[in-house]
């Protein structure tokens, strides 16, 4: 009997466009599932380059309202990769006409909307995914494993941060992502919210934060991106930025954890300096983006005199997705973190569930991310409340 098809239909067409695209054409060369997806349909509103990107990226067809996806009888996948605005829109109608959804990240701009989104893929009984592609890559998985497994034993620190500075020329333009209508935050949405993600992934669900946020250049040219972190000036009239630049917080884990956690766009040097260092009471680990293959492991237990961190080449068969791929030491990149999470979406189609990280987290995520702007606004400490 032949495989399952899971016919797909994505809004979007630019950065995560083009990453999304990529894992659905090469998720059947590497992984045999059950269900394979199909790229039935892509939606943007300029028809000229959802047109392009349709043909450059192998879609069978394009549409130019994304409300048009959900008329279609021969999707049934909605994959959201739009400015953060439109999440929710897109999702709970998605939902409700019966589709599944995979969105990315944040979730969406605040609380209510996570959890109407959450509430309208628990009532329609669809599965659903949040893009926290992160936890996909196969040191990140196998660091958790360890922790698991006890080998960090009682876990003290959560130390993460991410670092970018594609930002710091004042002259850069004003695009989506700085604005607060259309972005809901800064650095703090972009990038916290992975470190967020990677931390409650790990270690556990975050009882309370305290946190500063500041945003250095107030004033900016308009423009729009034109794919990647690229933009392009529209106007030489300026915009006023009412998102942040940079945020900082302190967190308390509800397993007694301590965490600190730093996202910023202007860390001059760094490109995409998402790191994480984890420490407990046997052992800790570190793990950075940029060396993404790579996890630092040290444990107590080594003989003295041999003790020290060890860099594991997160690429052995026992290590998770990694068989997927190519033989040890022949390393993966960026990209495949999004084929392991699509495997995860196709395979829950498939038998039905809705794999992590989904909608719950994505809400959980979001129940931070406002504590934190509460309590840099407030100067003081606020509880999480996520009746999720």
């Amino acid at each position: 009997m032949g495989k399952k098809k899971v016919r797909i239909g994505m809004v979007g067409y630019k950065f995560m466009g083009k990453a999304h695209s990529l894992a659905y054409r090469n998720l059947p060369f590497f992984f045999d599932l059950d269900a394979e997806p199909v790229m039935q349909a892509i939606a943007g509103r300029d028809e000229a380059g959802v047109k392009a990107a349709a043909e450059k990226w192998g879609w069978a067809s394009y549409e130019t309202d994304w409300r048009r996806l959900l008329e279609r009888d021969d999707i049934d996948a909605i994959d959201i990769g739009t400015p953060n605005h439109m999440h929710a829109e897109i999702a709970i109608a998605a939902a409700q006409a019966g589709k599944h959804v995979i969105c990315e990240k944040p979730l969406s701009m605040n609380v209510k909307e996570s959890l109407q989104m959450l509430d309208a893929v628990r009532h329609a009984g669809v599965v659903h995914m949040i893009g926290h592609i992160y936890r996909f890559a196969p040191a990140i998985q196998y660091a958790k494993k360890l922790i698991r497994n006890g080998e960090l034993g009682q876990i003290y620190h959560v130390r993460a941060v991410y670092l970018q500075d594609w930002i710091m020329d004042p002259n850069f333009p004003l695009v989506w992502r700085l604005r607060k209508d259309v972005a809901g935050s800064g650095a703090h949405g972009d990038l916290a919210a992975h470190i967020i993600d990677l931390a409650r992934f790990l270690v556990g669900e975050i009882k309370e934060v305290t946190g500063m946020m500041e945003t250095f250049i107030k004033k900016r040219p308009i423009g729009e991106m034109t794919g990647g972190l690229g933009a392009a000036m529209t106007s030489n009239q300026f915009g006023e930025v009412d998102v942040d630049d940079a945020v900082a917080f302190l967190a308390r884990f509800e397993d007694g954890a301590m965490g600190t956690f730093e996202a910023t766009r202007f860390a001059k040097g760094n490109r995409n300096g998402n790191r994480i260092e984890i420490n407990g009471s046997k052992g800790s680990i570190r793990w950075d983006l940029e060396n993404m293959n790579n996890l630092q492991v040290y444990l107590d237990s080594d003989e003295p005199g041999m003790q020290g961190f060890r860099t594991i080449n997160c690429t052995e068969s026992e290590h998770p997705y990694a068989s997927a791929y190519w033989p040890a030491g022949h390393i993966i990149g960026y990209e495949h973190t999004f084929i392991n999470m699509m495997s995860e979406f196709i395979k829950g189609i498939a038998e039905g569930r809705s794999p992590a990280p989904n909608f719950e987290d994505g809400a959980r995520n979001q129940c931070v991310l406002e504590a934190v702007e509460r309590s840099s606004a407030s100067r003081q400490w606020v509880n999480i409340q996520a009746e999720i």
